[in-house]
């Protein structure tokens, strides 16, 4: 894992050279089986100031689709990467290159799938769609779109929810323990009033500051909530392991027992191997007990290690970053995560070699499964929950043309040695299959396998709105993390696509002025 500490200060020194980056578990979990580019080595003025730290994933090179026809991957509704850029450009800087995951730039936007009935058998939809390339280059641009099954209603399980809070003197800023507490206090709104509340705090020693308590005694739970103050180091391995503990006090049989970890992503006290800690994690999630990271302001941020627990505990990593953000995510977004309706889902899709000459996955970098895990169901992979939208971009060198080799892009990649064979209809483009286990599915449970084609003359000429909203986030991401296939002149395509569909939905429009000061920070 290479994984380096920065700054806001930003110095350039271009060079190319290929990295192979890894993750997962030691039993095959996930890993990344190409090499990735490392496009511009970026180093920082020697400072005092600690500086977040990044796990750099690289960027996905061309596959030759005649030697690797599958491309491989977990599912990943994460938004911690995009929030990440909007907390940077509101203070009027660059998001670091090593911060940007594409796919959770394109992720974070809806997108208007067809869902399937509540009831369905198949629990999501899947829709297929390829176009010329958005931003007018040689290349067919394929989206692969997955909508899950949403309620009418939120149905909301009885709720068992341990707030783990970071109160170290590095949680101190305005932007990071006060926004935690705003977390919780607005969280007690979409509270009914016979589920519980627990609060653990973890500084230079860890302690139970609230015990599981019913929703209905509002006074005790603000009261413990008033009562956090930031000092001291970090001992957050303690304070996870005391959480769990109020966890399993509080354990609601068929219910929601989650752990909210509220930090600036410090673990620097306490289990000193990372592997150890998501092992505790993924063992209580076995048990019934989910986790969701949540990071807060800028200086320490651990961004690699907060993806890997929420990962590892089957919840999902953002980053607050205001007082609005903090509410709109306490009554919008945490309960939900407990109506997943898939469970460890996969995407692997096939070319045709005799249509597609190369492809590039656009972002899930460090989602990536080897091709012969797809099918191999003890592999962990993504959850999707109600009303989830998962959306994949690929660009394809249709065979009779050039594959793109810009200045610092590496050559097509063999891809990796696969025992699968192909399996795709000749008059087919590509063929996608999702994978996945039901909601209440044990560890050891086969999983479920559904099957969507896309054929040649399903490519048109103009892409559709959303594919184009897609596309143009896809480019602008590429930017910011400097890939060798980024084009600074792609700034001049995406800004009338954001101009036009802005007004379309609140999360566009919040966009819209983001973009534009990110523009007149790039031309600096």
């Amino acid at each position: 894992m290479c994984i380096r500490a920065m700054n806001s200060t930003r110095f350039l020194f271009f060079s190319s050279f290929l990295i192979l980056v890894a993750c997962g578990d030691d039993d095959g979990g996930s890993y990344y089986p190409y090499p990735a580019v490392d496009a511009g080595a970026r180093f920082d003025e020697p400072d005092d100031e600690p500086g977040d730290m990044y796990e750099y994933v690289g960027t996905n090179p061309f596959v030759m689709a005649d030697s690797d026809p599958f491309s491989t991957f977990a599912s990943d509704v994460d938004t911690a990467s995009y929030d990440i850029f909007v907390r940077d450009i509101e203070d009027a800087l660059l998001p670091d290159r090593d911060s940007v995951r594409l796919e959770e730039y394109v992720n974070f936007f809806p997108y208007d799938y067809e869902a399937p009935a509540p009831d369905a058998a198949v629990p999501f939809a899947i829709e297929l769609a390829a176009s010329d390339h958005v931003m007018g280059r040689d290349l067919v641009q394929m989206r692969v779109g997955i909508q899950a099954a949403s309620p009418p209603e939120f149905r909301k399980l009885p709720t068992n929810l341990v707030f783990l809070v970071d109160v170290s003197g590095s949680m101190a800023a305005e932007d990071k323990l006060p926004l935690a507490q705003e977390v919780i206090r607005q969280s007690l709104s979409a509270l009914e009033q016979n589920d519980t509340v627990s609060i653990v705090s973890y500084a230079s020693d860890t302690r139970v500051r609230l015990e599981p308590t019913a929703a209905f005694d509002r006074d005790a739970i603000l009261a413990a909530v008033d009562g956090l103050t930031a000092g001291g180091s970090t001992a957050g391995a303690s304070g996870i392991a005391l959480a769990y503990e109020q966890a399993e006090a509080g354990f609601l049989d068929g219910g929601f027992n989650h752990v909210v970890l509220c930090t600036d992503g410090d673990f620097n006290i306490g289990i000193s191997d990372p592997d150890e800690l998501v092992a505790l994690i993924e063992e209580e999630r076995r048990g019934g007990v989910t986790l969701t990271a949540l990071g807060f302001g800028r200086g320490n941020l651990n961004d690699a290690m907060m993806e890997r627990v929420s990962n590892a505990g089957n919840g999902f990593y953002s980053v607050i970053t205001s007082a609005e953000h903090a509410g709109r995510y306490a009554r919008d977004s945490l309960l939900h995560t407990v109506e997943v309706v898939a469970r460890d889902l996969k995407i692997q899709v096939e070319f045709n070699p005799a249509l597609v000459r190369a492809y590039r996955l656009l972002g899930f970098e460090n989602r990536a499964i080897a091709d012969d895990d797809f099918r191999n169901d003890v592999v962990d992979a993504g959850e999707i929950g109600s009303g989830h939208r998962v959306t994949a971009l690929y660009e394809l060198v249709l065979t009779g043309h050039e594959i793109p080799m810009p200045e610092g892009a590496p050559e097509p990649d063999l891809g990796e040695e696969s025992e699968l064979e192909a399996d795709i209809d000749p008059a087919d483009l590509a063929v996608v299959r999702v994978r996945w286990k039901d909601r209440d599915a044990s560890e050891d449970d086969a999983a479920h396998e559904v099957v969507a084609t896309l054929a040649p003359d399903a490519i048109t000429e103009t892409a559709g709105d959303d594919a184009a909203w897609a596309g143009a986030i896809a480019a602008f991401a590429e930017i910011l993390k400097e890939s060798p296939f980024a084009d600074d002149a792609d700034l001049d395509i995406i800004a009338p696509i954001v101009a036009a569909q802005a007004s379309r939905d609140d999360d566009r429009g919040r966009f819209a002025p983001l973009f534009e000061a990110a523009r007149v920070l790039l031309a600096r």
